[in-house]
């Protein structure tokens, strides 16, 4: 049988009879989570889908303490993922669980939005699949520029946080840890941890007006970030031994040495993958934030 080749929005051959997989329910199956889950759908104020969806963890005793009130992380997924990306291959649910229940965390709101780019509600498609080399070409800065006004101020106004720097986290695997890097260099009076797990440093989108102003001068931003007298507050760098970015995770952590900025740099067994990598990554920076 011949298959029909089309082209995708950013011009990548695909399959035109290929699966398309959608994010599905904030639910692992055969695993019952101890905290209390929930979806939120959001309007967007950039261009692309009206509205987007993100999964909330909250403590299992949120609802039964009226009056407390929480850090939050915020946890994103790479190429190829969405959403629930960290729900189904990232067992976040069994190692939040386990930390929260061991004492070695803190008590936390965890947050997992969509951070892809979509060109508008049809591409959307409730949060389809987006194979690597389409969202490589698409990390253009244009969801990533409203991700504060759109995600994180809607976070503190649904639920009791504790809206502020030093109970703000943000950390991704891959293209999520080079939009964390750069939410934290944009944004350093918002986030005070930031967390990189192999992040992908190979800058390829198209530009976009929203391109230039977020991913552009790291160094420039990252001065204005260590040089107040409020710097971040936990600055976490992770790679696999064998991974693909471990060189250029090495070089931002060899430029940030040499510019005397504080952060921890740790090196995994695994490559640019989950086990022996990103699970282990998320789990000890879930066990610093908000103490360190």
């Amino acid at each position: 049988m011949i298959s029909c080749l089309t082209m995708s929005s950013c011009g990548v051959v695909r399959l035109r009879n290929s699966p398309v997989y959608h994010a599905g329910p904030p639910y692992k199956e055969g695993y019952e989570h101890k905290g209390i889950v929930e979806e939120v759908n959001y309007d967007c104020s950039v261009p692309g889908p009206t509205q987007r969806r993100m999964i909330v963890y909250l403590p299992p005793d949120y609802y039964q303490s009226p009056h407390k009130r929480y850090p939050v992380f915020y946890l994103l997924h790479g190429a190829r993922g969405y959403e629930t990306s960290w729900i189904q291959k990232g067992f976040v649910y069994e190692s939040t669980d386990s930390l929260l229940a061991g004492g070695h965390a803190e008590p936390l709101i965890l947050v997992m939005p969509n951070v892809n780019q979509y060109n508008d509600d049809r591409d959307f498609d409730k949060g389809r699949f987006k194979d690597a080399f389409e969202s490589i070409f698409e990390v253009d800065g244009t969801v990533e520029s409203a991700f504060v006004r759109d995600v994180v101020q809607l976070v503190d106004s649904l639920y009791r946080t504790l809206p502020d720097k030093e109970h703000r986290a943000v950390a991704g695997l891959s293209i999520g840890g080079y939009q964390s890097l750069y939410f934290g260099a944009n944004h350093p009076d918002v986030f005070g941890y930031i967390g990189a797990f192999s992040p992908y440093m190979w800058s390829l989108s198209r530009p976009t007006p929203y391109r230039k102003k977020f991913y552009g001068s790291l160094r420039k931003k990252m001065r204005l970030q260590y040089g107040g007298d409020n710097p971040p507050n936990g600055y976490y760098l992770y790679v696999g031994k064998r991974d693909i970015m471990h060189p250029s995770t090495f070089h931002l952590h060899k430029y940030m040495t040499q510019k005397g900025y504080p952060h921890d740099y740790s090196v995994y067994p695994g490559g640019h993958d989950w086990k022996n990598g990103w699970i282990e990554e998320f789990q000890d920076m879930l066990q610093r934030v908000f103490k360190d």
